[in-house]
Parts: C-alpha cells; structure tokens; sequence
C-alpha cells in the first residue's frame, strides 16, 4: 500500500507535465496568448521541476524524506487547484510554476521513501524496475488525458486529477508511509542551489527558443549562453564547498553515467514523438485532437504491458540486458518511425513503431533506473532521486530541441526545392526520429561496454 501510494505520487507529478499538451490551443483561444506566450505556459511547468530538483533531493536527505513528500504534495495539489480556477495567463503561469517546484520537493522523497518500503536488496530492485517505467506512464496517460479534455467543455478539468490524488495523499501518507531516514540537518549549499536552479532554468527557456527564433537570435544564444555558464560556475561551486548540493563523484561513476544517459534518451524519444506526430496526426493526417490521443492508445497499453514484466525480467537477466536490449528495441521503434510520409497507413509502420519504441522505453527505463540507484548510500536517495529525474527532465529540454531543429531545418530544405509543405513536414518528421534511432543505437552498444556485470547489481 505505501508503495502504491509513493508510485502514484510519482505517476500523477509527471502526468500534471504533459495534461496541458493537446488543450494548449483552447488555453490561447481563452487568453487571448500569442506563441510566445504559449511558449512559455508550456514550459513553466518543467522549468521550475528541472530547475529545483537537486534543492529537492538535497533538502530530503537533510530534513526528512517524509516531511518533504508531504510540502512538496501539498504545494502542487495547492497549486494545481489554483491553474483549475486561473482567470488569465499570468495566474496560470504562477501555479504551474509552483506546481513545478511542489513535485521538485516531493519526487526525490517518494523515490528515497521506496528504499525505507523495500530495504531488501532483490526487492528493493525489482520495485525499482517498476519505478522507471512510471514516468513515461504517467507521461503517456497525461497525453491521453489531455486529449478527452479537450472534447470536454473547459480544459480546467485537466487539473482534478493531480488536486485528488494530492488530497489523498497528504491525508493518508502519515499512516502509511514510514519516517525514512532520520532528518540530520546540515549546511545547506545555497550558492549551488541558486546557480544550479537558474543555469537550468535559463538553459531550458533558450532550448526552448533557438528552434522558434534560431540558435543565433539574441534571445536564444544569451540565454543558452548564460545557463552555460551559470552550470559551469555550479560545477566549480560544488569542487570546493564542503556539503556540496551535488557531490561531484556522484554521476561520475562509468554505470551512473550511462544510466543517466539512457534515461536521458528515453525522455527525450518519448517527447519528440509526443509532439512530432501529434502535430504529424493533425497537420499533415487532418486528425482531430480526440483522434490524436487514441492514436497513442496501443503506445500506453505497450507501456503497461511493459511495465508489468519490468520487475521480472531485471530479476531474471540483471539491468545491463534489460537496458542494452530496451535501446536496441526503441531505436527499431524510431527507425520504424522514421518511414512515416503523407500517406502512410497507421497500421503499419506508425503503430509497429509506437509498440516497439514503447516496449523498449519500459525497458530502458527500468534498467537505468535500477543501475542509476544500486549501492547508493540511505542519506544520498534522496540525490539519487533528484539526479535521475533531472536526467529525464533534461531529456526533453535538449533533445527536443535538437531533434525540432533539425526537422524544421530539413522540412525548409526540401521546401525550397518545391516539395509540398505537407510531404515536406512529413519528411522532417521521418528525418528527425531516423537521427534519434542512430542515438540510441550508439547508445546501446556503449552500454554493452561500460555495464560490466557486477554481484551487486546483474547477479540477479
């Protein structure tokens, strides 16, 4: 029951990030917004959860796991009634932000507070199997969700699940959730948290930027510049503080780095093909939005699918197979996905590269996750946290842009020769999850090298 209560946190904390995708429109219709403005309501919401993660982990493993998961709930349920009832964009931005920073508090401390539920070694690393899988879930699911909203009335109703499921939480948590470890206090590393949550911050809005105005418009290059080195002055910060905020040896370590790197891709795959092929699904197929999200229907039912046997198959095989082999199948799912044109049927190409790319995230997900978090001291899970989901915070930030920037660069290239803009779209699209697909092979066979099995972690 704790656990299920820690998951669901967890599941609906990243549902709350993407539940605004498909009724994005509705909002701007409502408001009156122009593109930037949408711009930055879409990204408010991880800005301020990527931004605040680490000062999440970190304030966990001081004061409280507990304590912490119940400020962070209480903030975003808080926060997420107040978006239901905002009369204008900037009462919006406001609670999606906090909503953000509410889920920064309380993701580290569910994730630290599953060790305390499953201290057992074997248990403890199929729970976290099943862990990884919950966030490209509840990132699926609140793309569904956002798509029968808005064939709803208002797209407020977008927020009564988090404000719910927040409510239940801090009521029943001190019940049935145990303690965690004992606050111990501690300096805290404000200079680090101040420039780590800013240079994220700032290097976010820019990656969100460059692909709309180019990667040399003032706005983008300064902001992408001044995230740089705002990071760059954390990374010194952290070398000579005493309690750092991030201990420098922590992703350092060959397996975390490469764990760290797979959820990197897999958050960031899942993102691109969120929004690549729902803009594929409408612009180009003339899908409605309720259409759009039951086209990712058989994505979701794979994750679950997959989800299921996560727990099984790292007991069985150990993370590292359970990882190498969840790349290779999300790249075959890209690949897949890379031959989509303007007449290409959905059974086919589209759906079998939805199921694979789906199967392998569950996959990729759960063995990262495990790798990621194995032999990790009890007074650094709540870093441990912070790290893996800043890993998939960032994987959308970056990768996204990436990706966008090279499809639209690509869909200009072949416009310019007289190729329709639909087919030329189409081909873009192709281009970017065909560039994706390479990644993550790469990726696939670096990770055959770098996770050596160990007794700790493959031994099953």
């Amino acid at each position: 029951m704790a656990f299920a209560l820690l998951a669901s946190v967890q599941f609906v904390l990243i549902l709350a990030m993407s539940v605004l995708n498909v009724v994005l429109p509705d909002i701007q219709r409502e408001f009156g917004l122009d593109r930037a403005e949408l711009a930055l309501l879409g990204a408010s919401y991880p800005m301020s959860f990527s931004g605040l993660l680490l000062l999440g982990g970190r304030l966990s493993d001081l004061y409280g796991n507990r304590r912490m998961l119940l400020l962070g709930t209480l903030v975003f349920g808080a926060s997420s009634a107040l978006a239901g009832v905002s009369t204008g964009l900037w009462m919006l931005l406001v609670a999606r932000f906090l909503q953000g920073a509410g889920a920064a508090l309380a993701v580290p401390a569910a994730m630290a507070l599953v060790r305390v539920v499953h201290a057992e070694p074997a248990r403890y690393a199929r729970a976290m199997a099943v862990w990884g899988g919950l966030a490209a879930s509840g990132g699926t699911a609140g793309m569904l969700l956002s798509g029968v909203v808005a064939s709803s009335n208002s797209w407020r109703w977008a927020f009564v699940v988090p404000v719910a499921v927040a409510a239940v939480t801090v009521a029943v948590a001190p019940r049935l959730v145990p303690e965690g470890a004992a606050p111990r206090g501690g300096r805290l590393d404000v200079l680090g948290a101040v420039l780590a949550t800013t240079g994220i911050a700032l290097l976010s809005y820019g990656l969100l930027e460059a692909p709309e105005r180019g990667w040399a418009s003032p706005v983008a290059l300064g902001t992408l510049v001044g995230g740089g080195a705002l990071l760059l002055a954390f990374v010194v910060t952290e070398a000579r503080v005493a309690q750092p905020l991030l201990p420098l040896s922590f992703p350092a370590s060959p397996r975390r780095a490469m764990a760290l790197l797979a959820v990197f891709l897999g958050a960031a795959g899942i993102t691109t093909i969120f929004f690549m092929l729902a803009l594929y699904f409408q612009e180009v197929r003339g899908y409605s939005a309720l259409e759009t999200s039951a086209a990712f229907l058989p994505f979701g039912l794979a994750l679950v699918v997959g989800g299921l046997s996560v727990g099984r198959l790292v007991q069985r095989f150990g993370p590292r197979a359970v990882l190498v082999t969840g790349l290779a199948l999300a790249g075959l799912g890209l690949a897949a996905l890379g031959l989509i044109g303007t007449d290409t049927p959905y059974v086919g190409a589209v759906l079998a590269g939805l199921v694979l790319f789906a199967a392998g995230t569950a996959l990729v997900f759960a063995g990262s996750t495990v790798t990621a978090t194995t032999d990790v001291p009890q007074d650094q899970a709540g870093l441990a946290g912070a790290v893996v989901n800043t890993a998939l915070e960032a994987g959308p930030a970056i990768g996204l842009a990436v990706l966008v920037t090279l499809a639209t660069g690509h869909t200009r290239d072949l416009e310019h020769t007289g190729t329709g803009t639909a087919s030329a779209q189409a081909s873009g699209y192709g281009f970017a999850f065909t560039v994706a697909a390479v990644a993550f092979a790469a990726a696939a066979v670096c990770a055959v090298f770098l996770l050596r099995p160990s007794p700790s972690s493959d031994g099953g």
